[in-house]
């Protein structure tokens, strides 16, 4: 009896070693095959292409709609001409003529009743100011409302300050003129800075090669209202 008892103790034991032998080789075989229970991972055509996000992203986000765009007393297509026309305005509203120093414009619309211009690049740029050392980033789209000596409800532009990137959305210089222009932010963060720190040198010839491009009718379509 008791011998059979532990022959059939010694056959429980062999089992349960068969059986825990069998789950560990299991396991095993399921990493290294990835098992069934795994989530397949998506094949990289069927993944979303980052670039095409970020484009419908920005289509979706644009603050320049069609019926802004038709209300448009001006509308200038080519880079020469509007980098021409934003220092042309700058010096309208007597701000420094370098505050934007956008590249690669595709479009620039003014709306001279309500103040609305706005700014289209090809893609985000980054400006060093030298003078002062700040970095200053301007989106592929730049708006703002614009009157005398200010531009107010600004989007698309961010300065440097320390490790982060603060949004700007009003740049203004006082009234009477004391040299200085301010940047603020949304949170009631600002900063002061000499305007000549902005300014840029303009050529006589220079000028005179842009005021007449500026003329060309070819790159300038002007939009009125009905």
């Amino acid at each position: 009896m008791l011998e059979s008892g532990i022959r059939i103790h010694s056959l429980q034991r062999e089992a349960e070693r068969a059986d825990r032998v069998s789950r560990a080789g299991g396991a095993a075989a399921a990493r290294a095959g990835g098992g069934e229970e795994r989530a397949q991972l998506p094949h990289p055509v069927d993944r979303p292409r980052p670039d095409l996000i970020l484009h419908e992203k920005q289509k979706k986000m644009s603050l320049v709609t069609e019926e802004i765009r038709a209300k448009a007393t001006e509308v200038y297509n080519g880079d020469e001409i509007r980098q021409a026309k934003s220092k042309e305005l700058l010096k309208e509203i007597q701000l420094p003529n370098g505050l934007l120093p956008l590249h690669d414009i595709v479009e620039c619309g003014i709306n001279r009743e309500t103040g609305f211009v706005w700014l289209k690049q090809k893609k985000s740029i980054t400006h060093k100011f030298d003078k002062i050392g700040k970095l200053v980033t301007y989106a592929p789209e730049v708006t703002a409302v614009v009157e005398n000596r200010k531009i107010k409800k600004l989007t698309g532009v961010k300065t440097k300050e320390l490790v982060l990137w603060v949004s700007l959305c009003n740049i203004y210089t006082d009234e009477p003129p004391t040299g200085k222009v301010t940047f603020k932010s949304p949170t009631g963060l600002y900063r002061s800075f000499p305007t000549a720190v902005f300014e840029v040198e303009e050529p006589a010839a220079k000028e005179e090669t842009t005021v007449a491009a500026a003329a060309a009718p070819a790159e300038a379509v002007v939009v009125k209202d009905a």
